[in-house]
């Protein structure tokens, strides 16, 4: 398996696909590069080189205890762009990888970067505070991370069969393979580096990273993500962004680019091309 073994010694995994314009994946928690292949493939045979790692403690990467915060998941990402030489690359980011692409791209990317795209992603920032009254309470994350180490095979399987996909919604198409394949993906990472990326998608504020990236963004999101409400993320990252468009899916789920790719690769496709 191809790895970039990082100056700390973690191994990340990663597939590097085709020629091309690169497009860089970055996926969610607390799932690997697999997430991404409905995209993967649509844009390979687009013609673009298409990327997507597993994060540290994610997937076929190693099962760190250390380093599980936004600034070494960005400094993994910067190491990765150089072994692969990546220049003018397309970094797409669902939920918690887009926050690691707002501060991939706002610490490391100059020069290397064409454009970003944000999907479900986290920023600004999710929990409720003085400054941010409309997020999230520390509670709801504090019982992900009780319900993680109490019985995380359970607590997978909730959030899959759940609110992540919609599923739990009336008259929703539920898809068994959707469900197996992320309870899979997030059993291959270490229950260490999961429990720590609790804090990271949730407590890390990107604002300063938003406003100070100058290359084109495209914000997806869908009016019905339950994992990372829009009215605390994408509504208020179009106000921080310069060069910022904002796509909003009606009804659409947290994991919409796995119920909806031909819909999201599409707009991907018109993004990238404009």
């Amino acid at each position: 398996m191809p790895t970039l073994k990082t100056r700390d010694g973690t191994d990340i995994f990663y597939k590097d696909w085709g020629t091309g314009q690169p497009i860089v994946f970055h996926h969610g928690w607390p799932l690997s590069a697999d997430d991404w292949d409905a995209q993967m493939l649509f844009f390979l045979h687009q013609g673009y080189r298409v990327i997507a790692h597993d994060r540290r403690g994610h997937g076929r990467s190693t099962q760190t205890d250390t380093g599980n915060e936004m600034d070494t998941y960005a400094a993994d990402v910067a190491e990765l762009a150089v072994h692969l030489d990546l220049k003018d690359a397309i970094h797409v980011g669902h939920s918690t990888g887009g926050g690691e692409v707002a501060r991939y791209v706002a610490k490391h990317g100059k020069g290397r970067v064409a454009k970003a795209v944000l999907i479900g992603a986290v920023p600004p920032i999710m929990v409720k505070s003085n400054t941010n009254p409309g997020g999230l309470p520390i509670e709801v994350f504090d019982g992900f991370r009780t319900a993680q180490a109490a019985n995380r095979a359970q607590f997978f399987l909730d959030v899959a069969s759940g609110p992540f996909y919609g599923f739990n919604r009336e008259g929703a198409k539920v898809s068994e393979g959707a469900i197996r394949n992320w309870w899979r993906q997030g059993m291959m990472g270490g229950t260490k580096a999961h429990y720590d990326c609790i804090k990271a998608f949730s407590e890390t504020d990107f604002t300063d990273d938003l406003k100070a990236i100058d290359v084109p963004v495209l914000i997806m999101h869908g009016d019905d993500d339950q994992i990372v409400p829009i009215a605390d993320a994408a509504l208020l990252s179009i106000k921080l962004v310069k060069h910022g468009t904002l796509k909003v899916y009606e009804g659409y789920p947290h994991g919409m680019c796995t119920t909806h790719p031909d819909v999201i690769n599409q707009d991907l496709l018109a993004f990238f091309k404009s």
